[in-house]
């Protein structure tokens, strides 16, 4: 039967006496069917929920406001729509196949609910920091075309007991009741292993809290979740999550198109592959940083090309951590790391040290 799952998150609407899920369902259901060209279909339904009592729900088509934490009154999330021409990830093989399966796990529920086996949406990311997690959920959300919902854990954590248990609770009941996809980034700060000698007993009952309300999620609910420390993470949460993937730092085809993805037309062409093994090590986030600050050093410079040296000079001192050094150091840095870039020309370009100055520094190396 097509569009199962929404039929049967009207009907739970319904049962629960939740007039605003069943609306916000049943125009989800009307978009979809608008959308495979069930136009007619489409304006059936949203003809019935304009015929609906006002008293039911606030406004016909429109969902519940965010929850907010009691005592701030700040949004417990932050709601985003992404688009997925706006969204660029890039992916090796396999991490590419296991989120196309999880989409297509979504996108194809009805199937799956018909066979028998259903659909457990919930996928846990974990990967060092900038390698794509937070990009990726937005990804996801985009090819489902639903709003992504990002916790704000700086307003969900609360100072006073019991306070974070009834925002994850008012979360998760408001996740809920809509299309939606829940994204946890930092998941750690609240799914943190019960067995830290140091975390108080409150921080405990969280987490007992939150697999509990991932537990009572409907099979409808999307949740995601990421984390850059995946070692802090209780046992028991690993096991609430039906897809579990690493992103790791980029391979080497996958920083070759991250730069010439982010360089563009501006690229070194035939520095390309030294830009490639200088980066190698990298997340994503630090090499589209120092490919869009090359690309816009070269805009500004009024140059046709960005030079080697430049985005070269970049990755090198993020490779090298940024760590602040002299002038000197630095020179000998980037010569050890690429010598072919930076002769005693180049040198003199970028520090405005005498070439008589650089002569007399590597005056033990020859000149590449």
């Amino acid at each position: 039967m097509n569009h199962l799952p929404e039929v049967l998150k009207i009907l739970e609407g319904a049962l629960k006496s939740n007039a605003q899920m069943a609306v916000n369902y049943a125009n989800l259901l009307a978009e979809k069917l608008e959308s495979e060209g069930g136009g007619q279909f489409a304006k059936l339904i949203r003809e019935k929920i304009s015929r609906a009592p006002r008293q039911l729900f606030s406004t016909a088509g429109t969902v519940n406001p965010l929850p907010v934490d009691s005592e701030s009154r700040f949004n417990l999330a932050d709601e985003t729509r992404p688009i997925l021409e706006q969204v660029d990830v890039v992916l090796d093989a396999t991490t590419t196949a296991r989120i196309d399966e999880f989409v297509s796990c979504i996108k194809r529920a009805d199937e799956l609910i018909t066979a028998g086996v259903g659909i457990s949406p919930s996928l846990l990311l974990y990967g060092p920091p900038g390698c794509g997690k937070t990009i990726l959920a937005k990804h996801v959300a985009a090819r489902l075309e639903l709003p992504l919902l990002t916790a704000r854990c700086d307003t969900l954590v609360s100072s006073f007991l019991g306070a974070t248990s009834k925002n994850i609770r008012a979360l998760f009941d408001h996740t809920a009741s809509r299309p939606c996809v829940l994204f946890l980034d930092e998941f750690d700060s609240l799914a943190k292993a019960r067995d830290d000698k140091q975390e108080l007993g409150e921080l405990k009952r969280v987490v007992v809290s939150l697999l509990q309300n991932i537990d009572a999620l409907s099979s409808n609910t999307v949740l995601i979740a990421a984390t850059n420390h995946p070692q802090l993470l209780d046992p028991a949460a690993w096991r609430r999550f039906a897809y579990r993937i690493e992103i790791p730092v980029p391979d080497s085809n996958q920083r070759r198109l991250l730069l010439q993805s982010r360089l563009g037309r501006l690229a070194p062409v035939k520095a390309l592959d030294s830009l490639v093994e200088l980066s190698e090590g990298l997340p994503g986030a630090i090499i589209e940083q120092a490919a869009y600050d090359a690309v816009r050093a070269t805009v500004l410079s009024d140059r046709k090309e960005i030079s080697a040296a430049d985005i070269s000079r970049r990755l090198i001192r993020a490779q090298d951590g940024e760590r602040p050094m002299s002038v000197e150091d630095e020179m000998r840095l980037l010569r050890e790391r690429a010598p072919h870039f930076f002769d005693y020309r180049t040198l003199n370009e970028l520090f405005g040290v005498s070439l008589r100055r650089i002569g007399q520094l590597f005056k033990d190396q020859k000149e590449v």
